[in-house]
């Protein structure tokens, strides 16, 4: 399955890619505005949201610079998964279905 992501939303993940590679750190809302040319940090917020919801980016609450790229089809991601599923609750076990689902992971090997 393949995650849907807008133009912007590519424009965004390569600018950070190229950033990140560039400086060894990912960049500030600011650069991301000032490099891919969106009008304020708001928009840049949106983006990252929606980025960190479809999974494609991971960030740490609370901590500047800590943008990273997911790559979600790594196996990693799918060990991740499965250990998580292994000791949480329902409700978040429901949850975590549902994203592995929109991500295209397959738990069952």
């Amino acid at each position: 399955m393949t995650i849907k992501l807008t133009k912007k939303q590519l424009l965004l993940l390569d600018f950070i890619k190229e950033f990140t590679e560039t400086h060894n750190y990912s960049p500030s809302y600011r650069e991301i505005m000032a490099g891919v040319g969106l009008k304020s940090v708001s928009a840049v917020a949106e983006h990252i949201g929606n980025l960190v919801e479809k999974g494609v980016i991971k960030k740490t609450a609370g901590s500047a610079r800590s943008l990273e790229l997911v790559d979600y089809r790594h196996e990693e991601t799918v060990t991740l998964f499965k250990s998580t599923l292994e000791t949480a609750s329902e409700e978040d076990k429901a949850v975590l279905l549902q994203a592995a689902e929109i991500l295209g992971l397959d738990l069952e090997n």
